[in-house]
């Protein structure tokens, strides 16, 4: 039964997210500690945020959320905004998670030309504009919802704004009708605007390690709840991929690594060794965790985690982020996560080289789901679980197929 109250460990996981972020600032803690317990952390807060996305699914699949008292008077108006309102959210194909491994290695070796053949700094002024745009959208989706949690009635003061320009086309190309914008926020919403803008000014123009940390962190968030990887079969898939890509880019060549040490942009949570700066360079000794060796087993984690969901029967309409049900693959699979990055570490320790973390992650967590649902006689069960968009419109046509034959044979 789902519970109304508030999950602690998900609390516990924001917690140390800000406390490790300011802590690290003023203390010096143990760089290994300070990446396995933030890295869990923004895991466990962002698997969990990624319920949501049953709301999405339940709604593709034509199911209705139930109404409460006094909801009828809205009408269809209501509805088409609440549709505009919601998230958007983007699920792998197959084809796609195939094509990935492909597309990310032109990518980085894209990069790496560019570091090579172009100016350095011009290269990262451009990639900084972009991921400011990004992350300021990023940080403002998730300091949003932060702000609304707190008892304050003016943070849910509802300010709606409406402006229109006139089409600047001749009216026999499409200008007759004006353009209009609409703005419908809340109070929360625009001061997390605001707050979000600082934070990203301040990145753009120190490139401050903990700044970067900001925009990592709600990069990892944002990503994770966003996505949805559709089946077991297609995160297997893209895993393996990624394992191979992961290999391949980090041993084979020095791509990776360059690009990591070059790329001055938030795509790394960096963790300071020290506090106490090199007297040569006066730069602080940090090491680094790239956001896809964070994002990427996410997505298989937020998978698994829904699924635990969809066994257990936990209510859709409304998603509870909080409630309580067994989550027997999530934390097999969060535990095989902490063994593969507790291995990537030891390893980097003691052979003193950069490795290649999906190395390690894919096999732990790949492993430990398949043995939780072997444990459990739930294989197919697991490999037959959907979150596909495509799957789910053929069936509801098939269903409307079916009812139309049933009419015209009455």
């Amino acid at each position: 039964m789902a519970s109304s109250s508030k999950n602690p460990l998900l609390l516990l996981s924001y917690a140390s997210i800000v406390a490790l972020w300011v802590g690290s600032q003023t203390v010096d803690i143990n760089y290994v500690a300070n990446i396995m317990i933030l890295v869990t952390s923004i895991l466990y807060a962002a698997c969990h945020l990624s319920l949501t996305l049953r709301e999405e699914q339940a709604l593709a699949r034509g199911e209705v959320p139930p109404k409460e008292d006094g909801d009828d008077d809205g009408g269809d108006d209501d509805d088409e905004e609440e549709e505009e309102e919601r998230p958007q959210y983007d699920t792998l194909r197959a084809v796609d998670a195939m094509q990935f491994p492909l597309l990310g290695s032109a990518s980085l070796f894209g990069l790496y030309l560019a570091f090579k053949y172009f100016d350095k700094d011009t290269v990262n002024l451009i990639i900084s504009v972009y991921f400011c745009l990004v992350g300021l959208a990023a940080l403002t989706s998730t300091f949003g919802p932060v702000l609304e949690c707190l008892d304050f009635k003016f943070l849910r003061v509802e300010y709606t704004r409406s402006v229109s320009v006139r089409h600047p086309l001749p009216k026999f190309i499409g200008g007759e009708s004006p353009w209009v914008w609409k703005l419908n926020c809340i109070v929360a919403d625009i001061l997390a605007f605001i707050g979000s803008s600082f934070f990203v000014c301040r990145y753009f123009i120190t490139r401050h390690w903990t700044m970067n940390n900001v925009m990592g962190i709600c990069f990892c968030l944002q990503g994770i709840e966003r996505f949805s990887l559709g089946t077991y079969r297609i995160a297997a898939i893209l895993l393996v991929g990624l394992f191979f890509y992961d290999i391949f880019w980090v041993f084979g060549t020095d791509v990776m690594v360059t690009v990591a040490k070059s790329l001055d942009g938030p795509i790394k949570i960096l963790f300071p060794r020290s506090l106490v700066e090199d007297p040569v360079s006066g730069r602080l000794d940090m090491s680094l965790l790239g956001l896809g060796d964070i994002v990427l087993p996410g997505f298989f984690l937020a998978l698994l985690l829904r699924f635990d969901a969809h066994v257990a029967k936990l209510p859709v309409f409304p998603t509870n982020i909080h409630a309580s049900f067994p989550k027997p693959y999530f934390h097999s699979g969060l535990l095989g996560y902490v063994i593969g990055l507790s291995t990537t570490l030891y390893v980097m320790i003691v052979f003193e080289a950069a490795q290649p973390a999906l190395l390690y992650l894919v096999p732990a967590c790949l492993g430990s789901s398949l043995l939780c649902a072997f444990v459990r006689g739930e294989l197919k069960e697991l490999f037959d679980y959907s979150e596909e968009e495509e799957e789910v419109n053929e069936e509801k046509e098939e269903e409307e197929v079916e009812e139309n034959e049933m009419k015209k044979t009455k």
